[in-house]
């Protein structure tokens, strides 16, 4: 863990987002889970630590799974103050086991209702920022030396020549991989979707434990093809690493990232002033820059859509039912890793 009496905005420029920051107990700390990517953390916050320069902020930032994990075995003695960025699909788990508290921040009017609790309207147990979706991300070169073309559908991934060449999220411990196998159940219904994951792990070199991993691994050539998320295999090409980003043609998996306020018996004033900031304009401003679908519907028509995506940020996304991925979540990600686990790399 990383201790400094220094100010946030001191030394945020100077170390890793991915790192724990925390710093000595005070009046105007609070502390925030997220999921958020390393490298979305520190320009996300640079207008929060701008407009309240007294409130010190310690983040912790792991996959989505683990913030899940780590907030219930902590929920007789909550030590987040704020849930910001993680899967809406997992909060609503959280929800259930009592660990979120209902605030309805600043501003809430302006976020579509279909992107919030519809369970607690006027005090939402959470709010969606952005919806983050399924990306095939393809590294050209690598699949040309096989000559081999990019698949860019769910239905060319099963196929035999690919088999060994593509990795993906295990779900029981990454948000996009859930998001995934949720999609594919939803869309295809649950017989004919487990039939198609049987056929796809044929094909799969192995599972990791992040969303972003197998992205990453295909911008290396560490492998040819990863099932990841859109914003990372684009991000991948914009360092320069010979990778192609496609939405699968039949439709993409998605989830909402999503932030909520933990139940504690002292709620900090500071906590809600965060999530006042957390879907404000400014915050949204930055989110647009990585997701085109934030969940202000004005802002998203009046900012410019990021690039590489589809210019209708709807488009190419499956019908996604939260609650039922919410409400099955613990049997989906039990039958999978019955079927799969076997692949998948050791947990660090």
């Amino acid at each position: 863990m990383f201790r400094t009496n220094f100010s946030w905005q001191r030394i945020l420029p100077m170390i890793p987002a991915a790192l724990l920051f925390a710093q000595l107990a005070s009046a105007g700390e609070i502390t925030v889970y997220t999921a958020l990517e390393d490298d979305q953390i520190r320009p996300y916050l640079a207008p929060f630590t701008a407009e309240h320069p007294d409130i010190k902020v310690n983040m912790v930032r792991n996959s989505t799974g683990i913030i899940a994990a780590k907030i219930l075995a902590e929920k007789d003695n909550p030590q987040a103050d704020i849930i910001w960025g993680v899967a809406a699909t997992a909060l609503m788990r959280a929800d259930k086991a009592g660990i979120l508290a209902p605030y309805a921040p600043k501003g809430l009017e302006a976020i579509e209702k279909k992107f919030r609790d519809t369970k607690n309207e006027k005090a939402p147990h959470w709010v969606g920022i952005d919806a983050w979706e399924t990306g095939i991300v393809c590294n050209t070169i690598e699949l040309g030396k096989k000559n081999l073309p990019c698949p860019k559908s769910y239905a060319e991934l099963i196929d035999p020549k690919y088999k060994g060449l593509i990795i993906m999220p295990n779900p029981a411990s990454s948000g996009t991989g859930f998001l995934t196998v949720s999609g594919i159940l939803q869309s295809m219904g649950e017989k004919k979707g487990w039939d198609y994951l049987d056929k796809l792990h044929l094909n799969m070199s192995r599972y990791v434990h992040s969303g972003s991993k197998p992205a990453k691994l295909a911008g290396s050539g560490e492998t040819c093809i990863g099932l990841s998320f859109m914003y990372r295999g684009l991000v991948q090409k914009k360092k320069g690493e010979p990778v192609e980003t496609f939405l699968p043609k039949e439709g993409a998996g998605w989830d909402l990232e999503a932030n909520a306020l933990v139940s504690k018996k002292v709620i900090s004033a500071d906590a809600k002033t965060f999530l006042d900031w957390a879907i404000s304009k400014s915050a949204m401003v930055e989110y647009q820059k990585s997701y085109p679908l934030i969940t202000n519907a004005k802002l998203r028509t009046e900012l410019p859509i990021p690039e590489g995506y589809p210019k209708d940020p709807v488009v190419g996304l499956l019908k996604n039912d939260f609650y039922w991925a919410a409400d099955n979540y613990d049997r989906v990600v039990a039958e999978w890793s019955k079927r799969y686990d076997s692949k998948s790399e050791p947990k660090q």
